[in-house]
């Protein structure tokens, strides 16, 4: 069972679905809680499934976890804890800020720090890796401590349905254990997706090894222009290690496709290559050890290749719901990607729950499982009725410039109100701290995109520039609540920072002016 939450935490969805109100929902047997092992059995230890039964145990439930890793085609394995811990943001984020140290160990020079023979600079990758993995594991121990502490029993074992209230565990030596529990919440979450084409299982890694890959990865080619790909190719190409990326349609799909060019754009400038409209045809292993990939442009039919040292998949991700024999339990809302149809968390079958990148439609991110766990164990064992918002969540992509989001894109505002009753405000900024070190400034642009009509209730506010998650975090809360162009323009910004360029939007797209600052305190 890989572990909820996608490793972004985050990826954006933009698909609707059928609301779960056309499908009947099963009632099962009312047989008392006291004749079941468990109050609750969570399938999957990831950020979800641990939330959800954390936080059932806190409200007197009795809680077992099942989860199981199943190793990569390349043989990576993990511990508990789930895709953001192991595979996903925790590692990401520490090997940005490693990608990022590099480039202020050259800007402190401009600053005035002597740094002694700076062409010698170069990032140790074990060292790296074997930090990074370190903090993994340590938090892995503090996970498994926190379940026994809480009463919660780990089961480390690939689970799968016998009926709707009973499980089977396949436990590491083969051998199988029995449970049973009034109620079942899925949490398995996904696992990266290989293109059906010759070498790419045998020879290629993927965002599940990456992080703890045993040499440097060198020049690397990258499949897939999505939020992982583009943050992969990002850190590797700070850290020396030549990126190539392959985008199949458009990049960040799914996202605001300004800011998206916005983000590329920074990504060529600092030496990464993207080949547009390609898709992979083979990945071959040369006797040298290293890798011929070829790709062929879907437009113009031309082909192309090269020699690589790593080739990276990151072509998205699928549920992992076929290993769990859903049919046994009567769950028959699944859609064709494998994902479960559950808008309120809820399966067909009344004691069957979902959380996390399980669902169909909803955002693959960690922070949007964790508090859809916790609401759903609420609704569970409290008589709560708060239902989890999957509305206005933020997001941040951590490319060498971030970018961070919350609300609508304006493609979208236009689609659903269209052009005349939406006003986009936008400008381009400099941070301060960009000047001395005299670095490019020219994709730092920010945009609200909000209704035309008054006040002008905000739909969606977009940031790329350093920072962007710390940025976008507060504005989340401000949008969460309804705030509008007038009550953003008449909040005074904390000067001189890069947030408060939110405060001093007033340019629109519709009036064609310059949006280029003119000075800095005025």
């Amino acid at each position: 069972m890989a572990p909820v939450g996608g490793w972004m935490c985050c990826s954006r969805k933009t698909k609707s679905v059928a609301p779960l109100e056309t499908t009947k929902v099963i009632p099962v047997d009312n047989i008392p809680a006291g004749t079941y092992d468990y109050d609750l059995a969570v399938i999957g230890g990831g950020s979800g499934g641990l939330a959800c039964a954390k936080e059932a145990v806190n409200l007197g439930a009795k809680v077992t976890v099942l989860d199981y890793v199943t190793p990569s085609p390349q043989g990576t394995k993990w511990g508990l804890g789930g895709t953001c811990v192991n595979v996903g943001c925790i590692p990401k984020k520490l090997m940005h800020q490693a990608a990022l140290l590099g480039e202020s160990i050259h800007e402190a020079v401009a600053y005035g720090w002597e740094v002694p023979s700076l062409d010698a600079i170069k990032i140790n990758w074990p060292a790296l890796t074997e930090a990074v993995q370190n903090h993994i594991k340590s938090v892995n121990w503090v996970t498994r401590v926190d379940l026994r502490e809480k009463k919660i029993d780990y089961v480390n074992g690939l689970g799968e349905f016998k009926d709707p209230h009973t499980l089977i565990a396949t436990l590491k030596n083969g051998s199988k254990k029995e449970i049973t529990a009034k109620n079942i919440v899925i949490a398995v979450g996904g696992r990266p997706h290989y293109p059906d084409i010759p070498g790419a299982v045998e020879y290629c890694i993927s965002s599940d090894d990456i992080f703890s890959l045993g040499h440097p990865p060198g020049k690397t080619l990258v499949v897939g222009a999505g939020y992982i790909g583009l943050e992969c190719a990002g850190f590797l190409n700070s850290l020396g290690y030549p990126a190539t990326v392959l985008v199949r349609s458009v990049p960040l799909r799914g996202f605001d496709q300004q800011m998206a060019q916005a983000v590329t754009s920074e990504m060529e400038q600092k030496g990464v290559v993207f080949h547009n409209k390609c898709v992979p045809l083979s990945v071959e292993k040369l006797e040298t050890g290293q890798l011929k990939a070829r790709w062929q442009n879907t437009e113009t039919q031309e082909r192309g290749e090269d020699v690589f040292d790593t080739v990276l998949m990151a072509t998205g991700r699928y549920a992992l719901t076929k290993t769990l024999n859903l049919e046994a339990a009567g769950v028959t809302c699944v859609s064709n990607s494998g994902k479960i149809i559950a808008e309120t968390e809820q399966t067909n079958v009344s004691n069957i729950y979902a959380v996390g990148d399980v669902l169909e439609g909803k955002p693959e991110l960690t922070p949007v499982a964790i508090h859809a766990g916790r609401l759903l164990a609420r609704r569970m064992f409290a008589g709560a009725t708060q239902p989890m918002d999957y509305d206005n969540v933020a997001t941040t992509v951590f490319t060498p410039l971030e970018y961070g989001c919350v609300g609508l894109s304006e493609e979208t505002a236009l689609a659903r109100h269209g052009a005349d009753k939406v006003e986009v405000y936008h400008a381009f900024y400099k941070p301060t701290e960009f000047f001395i070190p005299q670095r490019n400034i020219r994709n730092c642009y920010l945009k609200a995109v909000a209704l035309r009509e008054a006040p002008q209730r905000i739909l969606g506010l977009h940031f790329v520039g350093p920072v962007a998650g710390e940025v976008i975090q507060g504005f989340a809360a401000a949008v969460k609540c309804g705030i509008t162009m007038e009550q953003l323009m008449n909040t005074v910004g904390i000067h001189p920072t890069v947030a408060e360029e939110f405060t001093r939007l007033n340019i629109t797209k519709r009036s064609g002016k310059d949006p280029n600052p003119a000075s800095c305190c005025s």
